[in-house]
């Protein structure tokens, strides 16, 4: 009787491990969601510091960051700077960019960078109402295979921002729509210019979990007093949150930066 227990607690556990649930000795992924502010420190009107982004991004040794309000080749930012490119240089990740806009003889949007290789990059125009005058938002996806063997879809946008919730909840509804088509488990960040009890949340968790409850603020800089940064993932049970941290670095950008550690 003993060994048949034995037995049926190895089994058991098995059926557990290859559930795909986290567990006590499961990989660790670090995730960085950071708006950069075009790399321009908020102190020092037109300029571009992009190593001082990527020393925000080194000094937290992330496995994976998404970037938003990112320049390439504008003239704002010097023409042939490629932001995107240059922080995958300096920070020694792989780098995709996806275009939100056409902005001042260049392109300007969100940015992935990975560790590991980026590999079926797709780029999702996001809706606006026609009554607004709200700016054109694109969701980046991209997938990695992570140590483990595991395949994971990295997601980053960067939502309206306008006062009005209309444009923002839209572009919710439109992402969840892309991610419940999604084969593989998603990690979801970005600027959703939205507080944690907001509509456009609230459409949001229909199919993502937040990776925290009650979140550290991360806007603006000096006396924080708002969410609106957030890293999120599905399915719930792939994931588990060991960390969510906002970092307290006030000179590079307008937003500060927010680190996770999830086990998965």
């Amino acid at each position: 009787m003993r060994f048949l227990f034995v037995l049926f607690l190895s089994v058991l556990v098995g059926a557990c491990t290859r559930s795909g649930a986290p567990t006590a000795e499961a990989n660790r992924l670090r995730v960085l969601c950071y708006n950069i502010h075009h790399a321009n420190p908020p102190s020092r009107a037109g300029v571009i510091d992009i190593a001082a982004i990527a020393a925000v991004i080194n000094a937290q040794k992330p496995d994976v960051v998404m970037v938003q309000e990112v320049d390439v080749r504008t003239g704002r930012s010097g023409k042939a700077l490629d932001q995107a490119a240059e922080l995958g240089r300096q920070t020694g990740l792989n780098a995709y960019f996806f275009k939100g806009i056409d902005y001042d003889g260049g392109e300007y949007g969100i940015a992935i960078l990975s560790k590991y290789p980026l590999t079926n990059q797709r780029r999702i125009p996001l809706p606006l109402d026609s009554a607004t005058r709200g700016e054109p938002r694109v969701l980046g996806l991209a997938t990695v295979t992570l140590p483990g063997k595991r395949t994971v879809t990295l997601a980053n946008t960067h939502l309206d921002a306008q006062r009005a919730p209309t444009n923002r909840q839209l572009q919710a509804a439109r992402i969840v729509e892309v991610l419940r088509q999604e084969k593989h488990p998603v990690i979801l960040a970005g600027d959703f210019n939205d507080s944690p009890d907001s509509q456009t949340l609230q459409l949001l968790k229909r199919v993502v979990e937040p990776s925290c409850q009650s979140c550290p603020p991360t806007i603006p800089v000096e006396n924080p007093n708002r969410a609106i940064d957030f890293v999120t993932f599905t399915p719930k049970d792939r994931f588990r949150v060991i960390e969510h941290r906002v970092i307290p670095e006030r000179v590079a950008s307008d937003h500060l930066p927010v680190l996770v550690e999830l086990a998965y």
